[in-house]
């Protein structure tokens, strides 16, 4: 008789929600090679494993390779429309791991559920957003002195855990898995610019092609959007504030502009910065008649969500994940997966293949805490190279793919000073 303890919206869709993960769990050969030997040596053995994550089929198969390696876990959403119900209750259901999580949960309920994760006094966070560790930093932090450290899986996660660091409020090592090369070189471009595309054709289903596509941000999500929107025939337009990336954009043939301009001329707008008010009330009274609003950053907070609340006149739900909001004279603007992640919030996220690097290094992360002999300090370290190495071999060899290795001469010339011209 099962004795989780969990709360999840319908264990009924568990059998659904077991096919999918299944399914994904086919396109993740690197964590299923790290499952095989978490079930052999059990490196986790003894850890409780607090994870605050998108409730996802791959986000499913991490869970099962974490438990694999002997650790307790509890899970929970780290966005309220994140959730895939059905891989919630197969979690739940048929691999018997809490799981917290329920789409379309409210604030209160959100952090309700952060917290029963936490009541399991973890030794290990995993994050997505720095949500459960700020809560465990400022509600929780009586739990703080069992926990070894943590991980971070994205940029806004990041950012906030750095903030804490500086000012000397972080109180355990937190490993960046966000900057890890084989997570944000294919998980943020190649990953998000696919879903974010994905969420936003499944709200609208409009032609993308001949659009006005403006991306806020040209970070490695942004360059991700405006890849996959160039290549459905868009005309990409790109905002930024940093100079050595507005500038990479304009060489790599995007008009680049500020967003007081582009909102005139805009169709789709995109936001992927990790920062609040990108979009604001002074930009959205500047758009066109149908303007399309989407967000790809962690949290709602891109577009501003209050000044189009105040500027609107009503708004209607006028398609699964997207809202029409009339303004005063009559325009109309649209917001899909009310401001949230468009790819969650309006689709089913990254592509397991591609999380499938980016959990391999979660997992991985998780077995060098619970391991490692290594004293770190309390700040945001990198992941050690040798597991982003050791996930980029593990990739190429699932993939059928053989790379060149340096001859003996290659090595002594390379680690040389004295051979020159």
């Amino acid at each position: 008789m099962m004795t989780v303890e969990y709360d999840v919206a319908d264990e009924s869709l568990a059998p659904a929600g077991k096919l999918r993960i299944e399914w994904a769990d086919r396109q993740m050969p690197v964590l299923q090679q790290i499952r095989e030997r978490f079930e052999e040596e059990k490196p986790l053995s003894g850890e409780r494993l607090a994870a605050c994550l998108h409730v996802t089929t791959e986000t499913a198969n991490l869970m099962r390779t974490l438990a694999a390696g002997g650790a307790e876990i509890a899970v929970c959403a780290s966005n309220p429309l994140s959730t895939q119900d059905d891989v919630a209750a197969s979690l739940v259901v048929d691999y018997e791991i809490p799981v917290f999580a329920i789409c379309g949960e409210d604030r209160d309920t959100y952090y309700d559920h952060v917290n029963a994760v936490l009541d399991m006094k973890p030794t290990i966070t995993m994050d997505d957003g720095a949500d459960l560790v700020s809560t465990l930093h400022s509600k929780r932090s009586e739990l703080i002195e069992d926990v070894k450290g943590g991980m971070e899986e994205t940029t806004t996660g990041v950012i906030r855990l750095r903030s804490m660091a500086a000012v000397g409020e972080l109180r355990y090592p937190i490993i960046s898995v966000n900057d890890a090369m084989t997570k944000h070189l294919f998980d943020n471009r190649f990953g998000t610019g696919q879903s974010t595309i994905d969420g936003i054709l499944r709200a609208t289903n409009i032609l993308l092609a001949g659009k006005q596509f403006v991306v806020c941000g040209f970070g490695m999500c942004g360059r991700g959007v405006a890849m996959r929107a160039h290549g459905m025939g868009a005309n990409v337009i790109i905002c930024e504030v940093e100079p050595v990336r507005g500038l990479e954009a304009a060489m790599e043939g995007y008009r680049v502009m500020p967003i007081a301009e582009a909102a005139e001329i805009g169709d789709i707008f995109v936001t992927v910065t990790g920062d609040t008010s990108v979009i604001r009330g002074e930009h959205i009274a500047r758009m066109k008649e149908g303007a399309i609003l989407a967000n790809s950053g962690h949290f709602d907070v891109e577009v501003s969500l209050k000044d189009l609340r105040e500027m609107s006149t009503g708004v209607r739900q006028v398609r699964p994940s997207l809202q029409e909001f009339t303004l005063q004279g009559g325009r109309h603007v649209y917001l899909v997966g009310e401001g949230r992640l468009a790819n969650l919030a309006a689709a089913e996220g990254h592509p397991a293949a591609v999380m499938d690097m980016s959990f391999a290094n979660q997992s991985l992360c998780a077995e060098f805490l619970a391991t490692s002999d290594v004293a770190l300090a309390r700040e945001v370290h990198p992941v050690p190279e040798e597991i982003d190495r050791r996930v980029a071999g593990l990739k190429l060899a699932a993939m059928g793919i053989e790379i060149d290795e340096l001859t003996e001469e290659q090595k002594e010339y390379l680690a040389s000073w004295e051979l020159g011209t």
